[in-house]
């Protein structure tokens, strides 16, 4: 799977990013190397929280992307 991200410089030093087509999904770090490694682990995060199933007559699947 590819995803896209923002890369911002931080104010204070090191940098964040940010997951457009995950809301909230965010993360930082000191350095460049250390914020790819935080990215991988906020996306892997953002990705498995579990989300109530809605309540409805229909079928409800689960897929493995």
């Amino acid at each position: 799977m590819k995803i896209k991200v923002i890369v911002h410089e931080a104010e204070e030093g090191g940098y964040w990013a940010e997951v457009p087509a995950i809301p909230g999904c965010a993360t930082q770090g000191d350095t460049f190397e250390e914020l790819l490694k935080n990215l991988y682990e906020a996306v892997e995060g953002c990705l498995s929280v579990d989300i109530e199933e809605p309540k409805s007559s229909g079928r409800v699947f689960e897929i493995a992307i």
